[in-house]
């Protein structure tokens, strides 16, 4: 791991952050979330820790190719890795923007800067074949039945719906990784990976071209919070902790937990691939490559999580669970 102990953070900022289950997803909306994830950032950039930060895009990169194809008489359609980078650019202004405003309000001057990230998958990745990763909004059943029919669409039922889904290849690594270090090592807050980023294939002669995807963007912060040699990565997410039997009954939280135990819980089943099965596996990944921490907690406990005080925080070594 390049540059242990740099003080680097990796905040990674769930897509439904931004544009919430039940809201219209208006442009006002979707900076209003901005803003209230960025205030607790904007806190935690206050007590002197270098910060990049990433986000998904599930929701809007969807809104964005229903866009496109309901234009699609007057406008040449667009592939989906064009979209990737459309939501990775306007979501990225978002945060930017917002972060800016709220680091002024406290008189705390940082540099926020956007980079259109890159990221290389292997073009022989079995997930082309078989797709998993949820886009766009919630339809009911009959206008699921449509979209398979009319559209191609695989579609999966999930709480609150049916969701399209689409490729989502394991990230290999990322090409702006170096820009991105220097910068955050320099004191600037980094918006990198929009979305797990741009997914690029790479030819023989060692150039790159998009191919459509979403990749998951916990597991390209993994790589890439690995690659730049991050302390610890929060994951800021749509629940307060990370749950054993979520959604039972007998449902518990989890407080402090070693990565021995949370790998343990991963392997018997109890974070589901589509939500919080590739959280966990970004959490193990770098732990194993070295990192130190991994928290897991809303936006608004961020704060108190980085204190123990709430969320899950996972760590290397052999302890035990608490709750």
């Amino acid at each position: 791991m390049s540059g242990m102990g740099n003080n680097i953070s990796i905040i990674s900022l769930g897509g439904n952050a931004i544009l919430r289950r039940g809201e219209r997803g208006t442009v006002e909306e979707q900076f209003r979330n901005a803003d209230a994830c960025m205030a607790e950032v904007a806190g935690m950039l206050a007590s002197g820790r270098k910060v990049v930060i990433t986000h998904g895009n599930g929701p809007i990169v969807g809104n964005i190719v229903i866009r496109g194809e309901c234009a699609g008489n007057t406008i040449p359609p667009m592939p989906l890795y064009y979209s990737d980078a459309d939501s990775e650019g306007g979501i990225g202004f978002m945060i930017q923007q917002t972060l800016y405003n709220r680091l002024m309000m406290i008189r705390e001057v940082k540099e926020v800067v956007t980079i259109i990230t890159q990221v290389v998958v292997d073009a022989d990745d079995p997930a082309f074949t078989h797709p998993t990763k949820p886009i766009g909004p919630y339809y009911r059943e009959e206008e699921a039945e449509v979209l398979r029919k009319e559209r191609g669409w695989t579609l999966v039922g999930q709480a609150g719906g049916y969701r399209r889904v689409v490729p989502s290849p394991r990230p290999k690594r990322v090409i702006e990784k170096d820009v991105i270090q220097r910068l955050a090592l320099e004191g600037v807050v980094v918006i990198a990976a929009g979305g797990g980023g741009v997914p690029v294939v790479e030819t023989s002669e060692g150039m790159l071209r998009g191919i459509d995807a979403v990749i998951d963007k916990d597991l390209t912060t993994s790589v890439l919070a690995t690659e730049i040699g991050a302390e610890n990565i929060v994951i800021l997410t749509d629940v307060e902790r990370v749950y054993l039997k979520f959604g039972k009954a007998e449902q518990k939280g989890i407080g402090h937990v070693t990565l021995r135990d949370i790998r343990r819980f991963h392997e018997e089943g109890h974070f589901p691939p589509g939500s919080m099965g590739p959280k966990i596996e970004a959490a193990i990944r770098f732990l194993e490559a070295g990192g130190r921490r991994v928290v897991i907690t809303l936006p608004e406990r961020m704060g108190a999580a980085l204190e123990g005080r709430a969320g899950t925080t996972i760590i290397p070594g052999q302890g035990h669970l608490t709750a």
